[in-house]
């Protein structure tokens, strides 16, 4: 059985995004056996009941205008072809395996629950919430409405559909949730997972504030799959898609509980907040499920967790960056020359600091090309880096100069008019250097550390040194093992041990003096 037993990381799971089938050899063998079987009928099932919904799904919306289609579909519209599509929704998840769905609980009606809220998500089985939800209308990623199907089903769902790279699109996607949830009736229910991402069930992500945004009542939705094999979660890092539908697909039944909790009518304060309101509901449903409620978010594609505005990333750029110069022969005094010759670059005048992949790999003395295409492919979007980015995200773990001296020099690099002042846009960046990660919401930390109008290099280091939450943050993210990481040590090659930060130790575990502020 499923177990929840609010264990937020382990070392097997150290975050919520990463999730993985793990077979016994029995198990494996009675898997292959059952899904040479069991796979390929129900996969072709599945496709068969999903195909013939795409024309039906069309029909709904068939011949009208696009002023009609701006309202919700009423009438014979409604009654013949809603029931039908359900029909075949379910028919789909039960040649899937899903042949029966535990409901607890009872679903609120349109006008007392506008939204219903769902977690935690898992994958892209937990569509199968739709069946005892009424094909409540969703929000969808406008990529899906170019799929085969799935953007039929979208249409005639009436879903509201989102760009996330587009801040208009936002914008329009904001209004019409806001309308139709406060239509007092005229919309169909909607349904949302707040986390707006899948995970491995064992903790609640910080929920989006979407659904939240029109201070309506909302009903939280628990889904679990109470199986022996945990099969359906699709993560970030781990069973892929692909692995997740070959291993339920070969059970000879995956259950799945759907439970609706009691109305959550909000206060006036949370009206008037929708964060605060969002993150009452997830504690909520958290304390339900039996597992913790956390800041974990996923930005731009990448797992952080949420610090005083601060996004820390789960997986650090430059951890990954020291082990894969340590893979590359690279012991700790060849990567403490290799930052030294980072920031001469960094502070030349006429080179500066964006190099490509090939200039990393000089610069630093890599052979193999791919290690430093990797890297930058670690700190941005394409084949080059910013090398302050490099230099003071790696320079924090490694441990080869105290906080101070490395703030000190993180300042000079984002202060390029020397005026012994950074303006906000500049502390976004110098943060994001540190962290390794771009930092969009630093407003608080300017705001705590700036003075009259300015914010200078004594008063950033004090608050980052005596904040609680900024201390923090430099405690667990900007220093080496000692310091307040958790990371176990792993041997080198060289004899050596190295930490997952990728720290280089001597017997007596101090290669280089690391004092926490001075």
């Amino acid at each position: 059985m499923e177990r929840n037993d609010g264990r937020a990381a382990t070392s097997e799971f150290p975050h919520p995004f990463i999730h993985e089938v793990k077979l016994t050899r029995a198990q494996r063998i009675r898997g292959i056996i059952l899904g040479s079987v069991l796979c390929p009928l129900r996969i072709f099932l599945g496709v068969l009941f999903f195909l013939i919904m795409w024309p039906i799904a069309r029909l709904r919306l068939a011949g009208l205008s696009e002023e009609e289609r701006a309202r919700p579909v009423a009438g014979w519209r409604r009654w013949l072809f809603h029931p039908v599509i359900l029909l075949l929704s379910r028919a789909t998840f039960f040649s899937l395996g899903f042949l029966w769905v535990k409901v607890k609980g009872r679903r609120a009606g349109l006008k007392e629950a506008p939204v219903l809220v769902v977690a935690p998500h898992s994958g892209f089985l937990d569509m199968l919430v739709l069946c005892p939800t009424q094909l409540a209308t969703v929000v969808s990623r406008s990529e899906n409405t170019s799929l085969p199907v799935v953007g039929a089903l979208l249409e005639f769902n009436q879903s509201v559909i989102v760009s996330r790279k587009d801040p208009e699109s936002r914008k329009k996607a904001a209004a019409q949730l806001n309308e139709r949830l406060t239509s007092k009736g005229y919309w169909p229910q909607m349904l949302m997972f707040p986390e707006g991402t899948t995970t491995n069930g064992r903790s609640l992500l910080k929920f989006k504030p979407g659904a939240f945004l029109a201070g309506v009542p909302v009903q939280p939705v628990l889904l679990r799959h109470p199986n022996k094999l945990d099969t359906v979660r699709w993560t970030y890092k781990g069973t892929t898609w692909i692995e997740a539908l070959w291993h339920t697909t070969s059970q000879l039944y995956t259950n799945m509980t759907v439970e609706f909790l009691p109305v959550y009518n909000p206060s006036e304060e949370e009206k008037n907040d929708p964060i605060l309101y969002a993150d009452n509901v997830q504690k909520l449903m958290a304390k339900a499920l039996g597992i913790p409620a956390t800041d974990y978010v996923m930005e731009g594609r990448v797992p952080v967790s949420k610090l005083g505005g601060l996004s820390l990333p789960l997986d650090s750029p430059a951890r990954e960056t020291l082990s894969l110069l340590h893979r590359n022969g690279l012991d700790a005094p060849k990567v403490e020359a290799a930052l030294d010759r980072m920031i001469d670059r960094c502070q030349s005048a006429t080179e500066g600091s964006k190099v490509s992949a090939e200039e990393l790999a000089s610069l630093v003395s890599l052979t193999d090309k791919q290690t430093a295409v990797h890297i930058c492919g670690l700190y941005s979007k394409d084949d080059t880096v910013d090398l302050r980015q490099i230099y003071s995200s790696v320079s924090a773990l490694a441990g080869f100069v105290s906080f101070k001296s490395l703030l000190h020099s993180a300042f000079s690099l984002f202060d390029r008019q020397a005026s012994g002042s950074l303006s906000a846009e500049e502390l976004s960046a110098l943060m994001g250097a540190l962290l390794g990660f771009p930092q969009h919401n630093t407003a608080e930390l300017y705001t705590e550390a700036s003075h009259g109008g300015r914010l200078t290099e004594e008063n950033l280091l004090r608050v980052l040194t005596t904040h609680p939450t900024y201390q923090k943050v430099v405690n667990e993210y900007l220093q080496m093992e000692e310091a307040g990481s958790r990371l176990s040590l792993t041997p080198l090659t060289n004899g050596k041990a190295v930490n997952n930060n990728g720290n280089a130790h001597n017997d007596n575990n101090s290669l280089h003096s690391n004092k926490k502020f001075d």
